[in-house]
């Protein structure tokens, strides 16, 4: 195939040779526009082909110069020319600069043309150039000139004064303005985030202040503005204005509103605006879906993000990429991984392209579920699919792994990642540290934070939060900060401090309220309540707002200490504070006030909470169940564990547990009974072995040996072990000297044994 640049060569030789063809510079230009359409051509053919015409000293032909210089100013970029308005602009330039008229004679369209190629290229000094020299040229301006204008003004970031050209400065013109140029105008103030001002010069079309009525495209314009400025109310007040003015919404228009409302997680509203859309007979389409499903899917509503994906499908209307991955990411949050997994196979069946975020999103979802066999097979799936795995996915593999125990396998990847040139970054030694930190290994915690800082990957608070957490955990409070000290010592960015937090603040990162929580954490765990106090205290003189967890800690401590007073000082200055309290501050509270023989007050406290309205879990209600068995009133425990089911919830092992027990201990051993035989026929919650051994143990102490033998058959019959505490109340029992040991014909065969033991 010749190139433009051949064809033109050999329709001029032609023409040389017998007569002038006014046909061939028309040829020429026409093969040039095809293929720019196609991509194809290139700016030095483009180049060649203008040599070409130029030679012939004859008059460029203008309507196919136009057609020419269009094509460019439209073209996406390509392999064969990446800025097609820039190349237009170019040729022009090099043309008129060098022949002028005599062989160019551009029209009022040719400017608007290159007006619209500058603003397309970015360059808009260069179209308010070209308007000037259509002035100069006495061509005359229409209304398309002016509109070029106020695009090339708005593109510099000069609205105010294409709003001043709009409004004043047209008529002296001699032009008309069109709903077009005000959406120029509309689009630019709320690309400004000056929607309000945008939504006044509307009302001025709409009022007839203007000399044309704002159409669907300018009310579209506006109505995005709002909802991008977070302005949802005035947003859906603009769209039912448009709608009582009797323009009707466009798909353009249904789809800005839907996609805002659900970025909102207004999804009530999304679907009213969906069925008022159908029933105007505008038919959804890809986009109206994949914003509903991005929506509920954003909000965890996983279940109708499958409805609508369904009912799409249906449609004949395929998701999007990112919709799917958002839909996958939900269903992986609330543990639907293999519905997850059904919606990535079904992406390949469709021809859809699986991305690397959708294998992100899977192999985290399997991560998290600790389904390392399937995140393997994924994982080879990626690489057979051409994908090659960054940081992100490495840590998800590194982290699945150091989760799960396996931390030679987690450090075998460390290694394989960077031999596959990808670098660490902070997250992937902070798993690693996190993970040696959690199973005590802290010198190679240290080692590997060490390598870190040699690397030059800076550490986040989170690295030192795991540090902290680490020596805190196993009892080296000292080492804790000593240790950052000398960290820091080594990247030479610490001062004097004595103290960790005021090292970490010399390395520009401020500790927070976690990093001040776990140390608060360590001093209550090993009795150094005073010094948990001391750090309190400077939290507060630092200005750090103290977090509901960080009150959990001290409430905790204090409760464990038997330090009541102080811990209602603490209570009452958290309520005061207005620090939120959670779940696990109330059954903190709760639980010791029982401990330390509170319990009116305890009770008194769980009434204010019911009348209240505050949401009670199935942990509180354990705790004042136990409360109530404790201080002997049995009857109001029971009503308590009858109250569960009427409040929604569904009593756990640990209720079970609490419930025989106390029952046990109250002679009501037949109560105990019935309230096993509810357990096991619930199907909620199954007996453990750590519940049985209680059970046994406690009929063991009430010297129930009948039903002790019947429970530890249960234990046998699944499987599970006795507890040290068991093991050796049996053989206390039962062995030669045991006070028991005439009844052991009560327990099962396997336990005879022990009459021929002798106590420890």
């Amino acid at each position: 195939m010749w190139s433009c640049a051949r064809i033109s060569s050999a329709v001029f030789t032609t023409a040389a040779c017998s007569s002038p063809s006014p046909r061939a510079p028309h040829l020429a230009l026409a093969t040039a526009t095809a293929r720019v359409r196609k991509g194809t051509f290139r700016p030095e053919e483009a180049h060649d082909l203008f040599d070409e015409l130029l030679h012939q000293a004859t008059p460029v032909p203008g309507r196919q110069l136009n057609g020419f210089l269009a094509a460019l100013a439209r073209a996406p970029a390509s392999a064969a020319c990446r800025d097609g308005p820039a190349l237009a602009v170019a040729l022009f330039n090099r043309v008129s600069r060098a022949h002028g008229p005599r062989v160019l004679s551009p029209t009022l369209h040719t400017y608007g043309i290159l007006m619209d190629c500058c603003t397309r290229a970015h360059r808009p000094k260069l179209t308010l150039a070209f308007f000037g020299q259509v002035l100069k040229t006495g061509l005359g301006i229409d209304t398309i000139m002016i509109s070029n204008l106020l695009r090339g003004l708005c593109e510099a970031k000069r609205t105010a004064e294409a709003l001043d050209i709009l409004l004043h400065r047209m008529p002296h013109l001699g032009c008309v303005p069109d709903v077009f140029s005000y959406c120029i105008v509309l689009k630019s103030l709320c690309s400004d985030r000056k929607s309000g001002q945008a939504d006044e010069l509307l009302r001025m079309m709409a009022e007839g202040g203007a000399v044309c009525l704002p159409n669907a495209v300018a009310y579209n314009t506006v109505i995005d503005g709002f909802f991008k400025e977070g302005d949802v109310n005035k947003a859906c007040d603009l769209f039912n204005e448009m709608v009582q003015r009797g323009i009707s919404p466009d798909l353009s228009t249904y789809n800005c509103v839907v996609n805002a409302l659900c970025k909102a997680r207004a999804m009530d509203k999304a679907e009213a605006i969906l069925r008022q859309m159908v029933d105007k007979g505008v038919l959804p389409d890809n986009w109206t879906y994949n914003s509903l499903i991005y929506g509920y899917s954003s909000t965890g509503q996983w279940k109708e993000a499958v409805r609508v994906s369904k009912k799409m499908t249906s449609q004949g209307i395929l998701p999007d990429v990112v919709t799917l991955n958002s839909l996958m990411a939900s269903l992986c949050k609330h543990g639907k991984i293999k519905d997850a997994r059904d919606v990535f196979d079904s992406m390949a069946m469709k021809g859809q392209k699986t991305d690397i975020f959708s294998y992100k999103i899977m192999l985290n979802g399997y991560a998290t579920k600790g389904c390392l066999v399937d995140l393997t097979e994924l994982f080879n799936l990626m690489l057979s699919d051409g994908i090659a795995p960054d940081s992100h996915i490495f840590n998800v593999l590194i982290k699945a792994y150091a989760k799960c125990g396996m931390l030679d396998r987690a450090t075998i990847i460390f290694n394989e990642m960077r031999e596959q040139g990808v670098e660490p970054d902070v997250v992937t030694y902070s798993t690693v540290i996190a993970a040696l930190c959690r199973i005590g290994k802290m010198d190679d915690a240290v080692e590997k934070f060490n390598q870190m800082i040699d690397q030059g990957v800076a550490p986040s608070i989170s690295t030192y939060h795991f540090l902290i957490q680490g020596f805190c955990t196993h009892g080296d409070l000292l080492k804790a900060k000593d240790l950052v000290l000398q960290m820091m010592n080594k990247v030479g960015k610490m001062e004097n401090a004595l103290r960790v937090f005021d090292v970490m603040v010399s390395a520009g990162i401020q500790p927070n309220v976690v990093v001040y929580g776990t140390l608060v954490n360590g001093y209550c765990k090993v009795g150094r309540i005073d010094e948990g106090l001391s750090l309190f205290r400077e939290i507060l003189h630092k200005g750090i707002k103290p977090s509901t967890t960080l009150y959990n800690i001290i409430l905790h401590g204090l409760f464990q200490a038997g330090r009541t007073v102080p811990a209602k000082v603490k209570f009452h200055e958290m309520t005061e504070s207005g620090i939120a309290m959670d779940r696990y501050t109330y059954s903190i509270v709760l639980g010791g006030l029982f401990k330390n023989s509170c319990s009116d007050e305890a009770i008194l406290l769980f009434k204010e909470l019911h009348a209240m309205n505050v949401k009670i879990d199935i942990t509180t209600l354990n705790i004042m169940i136990a409360g109530m068995f404790q201080i002997r009133r049995v009857e109001e425990a029971k009503d308590l564990f009858a109250s569960i089911s009427r409040s929604g919830l569904v009593p756990s092992v640990v209720t079970y547990s609490i419930m025989m027990t106390n029952l046990i201990k109250e002679g009501l051993v037949e109560e105990a009974d019935d309230m096993f035989s509810s357990m096991e026929n619930a199907g909620c919650e199954q007996p453990n072995s750590q519940l049985l051994n209680h059970v046994v143990r406690e009929l063991l102490e009430k010297r129930e040996i009948v039903r002790a033998g019947t429970y530890l058959s249960k234990i046998d019959e699944r499987s599970f072990s006795l507890d040290h505490s068991t093991t050796t109340l049996l053989i206390d029992l039962f062995s030669s000297k045991g006070t028991c040991r005439e009844h052991i014909r009560f327990l099962p065969a396997k336990y005879h044994f022990l009459a021929e033991a002798s106590p420890c």
